[in-house]
C-alpha cells in the first residue's frame, strides 16, 4: 500500500521544491472572509472564478479525503529586464497553455497517484495558499501573498498546488497567519501606488495593478495611471521591495533561455502594433488572462507604459498607432501618453487629430496638447 513517504518521494524526485498534507475539511476562516468582502469580489464570479465554491474541497471531489500541496518555485532562472520590467514575474514562464513544463510533472505527479489507487482533482477554484498554509507550507505576508518555508528562501516567488484526492493521509501542522518582521515597516503598503493593499493581510483587489492591466471595460482612469508605471500585464512591485524576498532576489543566476527567446515578441512597439494573429500565435499562449476580444486593452496598456517612459524613441509609434485603431480608449490613451511624453515635436499631430475626433478622444487629445503647451 503507499504510504505518505512515498508520495513525499515522488514528489521530490520530480523536482518539486516541498510538499504537505491537510485535511479535506472546508476552509470556513476563508469562506467567511469571502462572505464579509463580497462587494469586492464579485469580479470573480462575472469572470467565472468561484471562489466561495472552491471553499469546500468535496465541491471540487465528491469523495475528497485529504489535499496534498505541492510548492513549486516560479522562477529558477533570471528574466530579461524587459521582461520583468513590464510583466510579472510569474507568467514569464507559464506553461498553462502551452502544458510544456510544469503541467507535465503535475501529470506524472497524479499519473503516480493514481497508478496506486488514489484519485486525484485539481481546481482553480480551490484556495490553493490556505491549503498551503494549512498543510503547514509556510505563511503569509501583508501583501496577501503565501511565503514558503522551505522554498525560494523563504520567498513569496512560489506556485502552491493544491490536489484534492480521495484517500486519508495524516495531516500536517498548519502554519496560518501572517509571519512578517516587525522590522519592515509595512513596506509593501507603502510601496503600493494605487493603495489596494489595506494592511492585516487584506486588498481591495480591483486597485491591485495586476486586476487594472488585464480586467475592466473602461480607458484606465488618469488618476491611476502613472501609478501604474511600467506594468503591462501584471505586477510585482510589493514583492519586489518585501524583505522576505529579498535573499531569493539577491542570487546571481543564469537567465532563463526560453525567456529569452521569446523577448523579442514582446517589445512594445510590437505589442502596440500587433493584429490578432500575431496575439494568438506569439502573446497569448503565455498571457492568457486576455483574449482576442480584448486586443485593445493589451495596446491601451502598451500606450500607458510608453507614456510613463518619458521616452521620446516611443512618439512615431504612438503617432502611427493612433491611425491604426478605432477604439476610443486606445486612441485616448496614445494621446495621454504623448502628452506625457512632453516632447513639442507631437503638438503639430495633435493639433491635426484635434480636428478630426469628438468626445472623449477630443478630451484627452486636448489635455496632452495642454500639457505640452505649458
Amino acid at each position: 500500500m503507499i504510504t505518505k513517504e512515498h508520495i513525499i518521494e515522488k514528489a521530490y524526485a520530480l523536482d518539486f521544491g516541498d510538499i504537505g498534507f491537510t485535511t479535506a475539511e472546508p476552509f470556513n476562516e476563508q469562506k467567511k472572509i469571502l462572505e464579509e468582502r463580497a462587494k469586492k469580489y464579485e469580479w470573480t464570479r462575472e469572470n467565472g472564478i468561484l471562489l466561495l465554491e472552491g471553499t469546500d474541497p468535496k465541491s471540487t471531489l465528491p469523495e475528497a479525503r485529504s489535499i496534498i500541496v505541492l510548492i513549486e518555485p516560479y522562477f529558477k532562472k533570471a528574466f530579461p529586464r524587459s521582461m520583468e520590467g513590464h510583466f510579472g514575474r510569474c507568467y514569464l514562464d507559464d506553461d498553462r497553455v502551452t502544458k510544456d513544463g510544469l503541467d507535465l510533472r503535475i501529470k506524472a505527479f497524479r499519473k503516480f497517484l493514481s497508478d496506486s489507487g488514489i484519485n486525484s482533482k485539481l481546481s482553480f477554484n480551490l484556495p490553493h495558499r490556505a491549503s498551503a498554509a494549512r498543510a503547514g507550507l509556510g505563511s503569509f505576508g501583508k501583501n496577501c501573498f503565501f511565503y514558503a518555508h522551505r522554498v525560494a528562501r523563504g520567498g513569496s516567488w512560489v506556485l502552491p498546488i493544491a490536489i484534492v484526492i480521495d484517500t486519508e493521509f495524516s495531516p500536517d501542522a498548519p502554519t496560518t497567519g501572517i509571519n512578517c518582521p516587525e522590522w519592515c515597516r509595512n513596506a509593501c503598503i507603502s510601496a503600493c501606488p494605487t493603495r489596494a493593499l489595506d494592511g492585516n493581510g487584506k486588498i481591495t483587489p480591483k486597485k491591485c495593478i495586476s486586476y487594472l492591466t488585464y480586467y475592466g471595460d473602461e480607458i484606465t482612469p488618469i488618476e491611476i495611471r502613472e501609478a501604474m508605471g511600467m506594468y503591462v500585464y501584471g505586477c510585482d512591485r510589493c514583492q519586489n521591495v518585501c524583505p522576505r524576498n529579498q535573499p531569493w532576489l539577491a542570487q546571481d543566476l543564469p537567465l532563463n533561455e526560453n525567456v529569452v527567446l521569446k523577448a523579442k515578441d514582446f517589445s512594445l512597439p510590437l505589442l502596440l502594433h500587433m493584429d490578432k494573429p500575431y496575439f494568438k500565435t506569439r502573446i497569448w499562449p503565455h498571457m492568457f488572462y486576455m483574449g482576442a476580444r480584448t486586443l485593445w486593452k493589451w495596446k491601451m496598456n502598451v500606450a500607458r507604459v510608453m507614456g510613463n517612459s518619458k521616452d521620446r524613441i516611443y512618439l512615431p509609434d504612438l503617432e502611427k498607432a493612433f491611425n491604426e485603431n478605432t477604439d476610443d480608449r486606445v486612441l485616448g490613451m496614445i494621446a495621454w501618453a504623448m502628452g506625457q511624453i512632453h516632447d513639442t515635436s507631437a503638438l503639430p499631430f495633435l493639433h491635426s487629430q484635434a480636428k478630426k475626433h469628438t468626445g472623449p478622444v477630443l478630451e484627452e487629445i486636448n489635455l496632452a496638447i495642454q500639457a505640452l503647451e505649458k
